[in-house]
């Protein structure tokens, strides 16, 4: 698919997330099982996957057919940023055919002594045609990876940076603030609990909104359940 084909199947529409890493209740060291999440996601109507690791974008790809968000999440002694930090992982993301790849993209600190804006430029350079998308924190850091070429701007990150604001839903703000800005499409992310979650980004300006852990993580739906029953007055 061209990257205004892939644009076009997922605007206004929902992109689950099917990611579980070492330590996580579905994750699997023998085999990955997130290609039956992806599965379930497709046939629920899904226009596309998010995953994390080479081994799920690819059984994903191949399970569902769907265009897939790739991203490794791995930590790097002296990094704090931990989504495809370095080059290793975007050219490994490339090799396996993935769509889009996300990289974080905000001012945390990095190991390797680049900057943030030399990463995106190296990253641009080397991947001409790949369409990459930037995960942040803040609007000043979705303005710039729009300046740096990123072809999407993803509020992934907002509430997980040190500096960002700490919401317990989602970042409606952020979204709106970019939409009115940038030119690339703003993906809707973080926090995403609900349908009305991400009904109001998409009112917000989100181009398309990703769903992760109300889906795709059980411990996490249970714990809310739980939680609010075990709070109860």
């Amino acid at each position: 698919m061209t990257k205004q084909e892939i644009f076009d199947s997922i605007k206004g529409k929902v992109i689950v997330s099917c990611q579980a890493v070492p330590g996580e209740p579905l994750y699997v060291e023998e085999k990955s099982i997130m290609y039956l999440m992806a599965r379930a996601a497709k046939r629920a109507g899904t226009p596309m996957i998010r995953t994390s690791s080479i081994r799920d974008v690819v059984a994903i790809k191949e399970e569902t057919g769907l265009p897939v968000i790739g991203l490794i999440k791995i930590n790097y002694p002296g990094f704090e940023s931990f989504i495809t930090p370095t080059m290793k992982e975007v050219d490994e993301l490339a090799e396996v055919g993935s769509d889009i790849i996300a990289l974080d993209c905000t001012d945390m600190k990095r190991g390797d002594g680049k900057s943030i804006e030399e990463f995106m430029t190296e990253v641009r350079k080397k991947y001409p045609d790949q369409i990459l998308m930037a995960d942040i924190s803040t609007y000043e850091e979705g303005v710039r990876a729009w300046k740096l070429g990123m072809d999407l701007v993803g509020t992934t990150m907002s509430g997980y940076t040190p500096y960002s604001v700490k919401l317990n839903g989602p970042d409606y703000e952020l979204v709106k603030r970019l939409a009115e800005t940038v030119d690339i499409p703003v993906i809707g992310e973080g926090r995403v609990h609900s349908p009305e979650d991400a009904v109001k980004m998409l009112e917000a300006g989100a181009f398309a909104v990703v769903v992760g852990g109300a889906i795709t993580r059980p411990m996490e739906i249970a714990t809310r359940f739980i939680k609010a029953v075990e709070n109860r007055e």
